[in-house]
């Protein structure tokens, strides 16, 4: 099989190339807006510039390279930058999409896209793949157009959605809770963490596999793929304190109202996994575990 990867710059994007590039009878052909990221690192994987909202340049790019699958990773995730640059957000996540389902279905590739948790109002989690969509906030209003794109498409496609994705990738410049804490408390500052928002908080290593598998089995229809502990980022930073033998009493519990934020987050999301489990075998690691695989690719900053 031949697997076409868009943001392979990103986080979720990197994981992806460093997994797929394992796998025996896979050709991989990573794709991203920016120059290549992993150039250095993974110089036998084959990169090629693509902007997915160039409708001519998706097409093109597709009917050169004839992939038999493409798994969607590239997005605008800044929730608070989707509801301030609307436009941006929904070129970005709406008609990328759009070009990408017409392309795929033009050519039979099987699309296998990522969606999130933020789809949901936060009423109520975990929660199934069959739970009725409200969002919340313009970030999950376009990722929610964007499945009804995927879900009408006449070809073959998968959405995998998500929760709270963390890990480390090469030159990316976001952080994640888990550096995030243990830096702070390392460097002896206070910091404020809600407790009153729910998760099954996702390892990015996790999510790629459960990328890799509906690509592998060309899975049909939606699947929820996440850890099943269901967390507050409260209780994930007490977590990350105990771990690194780090002092807790720096972490104030706070709830949603003390940070002043352009976009609503939903309170209560995280999900149930057990369609991943049973029909793909996704297996996902604890989130001790996953703590355990940041802290060993990561160095304390400052060192």
């Amino acid at each position: 099989m031949k697997i076409l990867l868009t943001g392979s710059n990103g986080l979720l994007g990197q994981k992806l190339v460093a997994l797929l590039r394992q796998q025996a009878g896979v050709e991989l052909v990573a794709t991203s807006r920016g120059a290549n990221k992993l150039a250095t690192i993974h110089p036998e994987v084959r990169f090629l510039p693509l902007d997915v909202t160039d409708a001519a340049q998706v097409q093109q790019v597709l009917a050169q390279e004839l992939p038999t699958h493409l798994i969607h990773t590239a997005a605008l995730t800044n929730v608070d930058e989707c509801e301030l640059n609307r436009e941006a957000c929904w070129q970005q996540n709406v008609t990328a999409v759009e070009n990408l389902v017409a392309a795929c279905a033009a050519q039979c590739i099987h699309l296998t896209h990522v969606s999130t948790d933020f789809i949901f109002s936060g009423e109520k989690g975990p929660l199934a793949e069959d739970a009725v969509p409200g969002p919340v906030n313009f970030y999950g209003e376009s990722k929610l157009a964007a499945e009804q794109l995927v879900q009408a498409s006449s070809g073959n496609w998968a959405i995998a959605r998500t929760v709270l994705v963390y890990g480390v990738a090469h030159e990316y410049g976001r952080t994640n809770l888990v550096l995030w804490v243990r830096d702070s408390l390392r460097a002896g500052q206070p910091i404020k963490v809600v407790a009153d928002q729910w998760r099954t908080p996702t390892l990015a290593e996790d999510l790629a596999q459960g990328c890799w598998l509906l690509a592998q089995q060309s899975a049909q229809g939606i699947y929820h793929i996440s850890s099943d502990e269901l967390l507050t980022p409260y209780a994930m930073a007490l977590r990350v304190a105990d771990y690194f033998a780090l002092d807790a009493r720096l972490i104030e519990k706070v709830d949603a109202s003390t940070f002043s934020q352009p976009a609503q987050r939903p309170a209560r999301t995280g999900f149930r996994i057990d369609k991943a489990r049973r029909e793909l075998g996704f297996r996902p690691h604890t989130f001790a575990e996953g703590i355990a695989i940041v802290s060993a690719q990561s160095r304390p900053t400052g060192c």
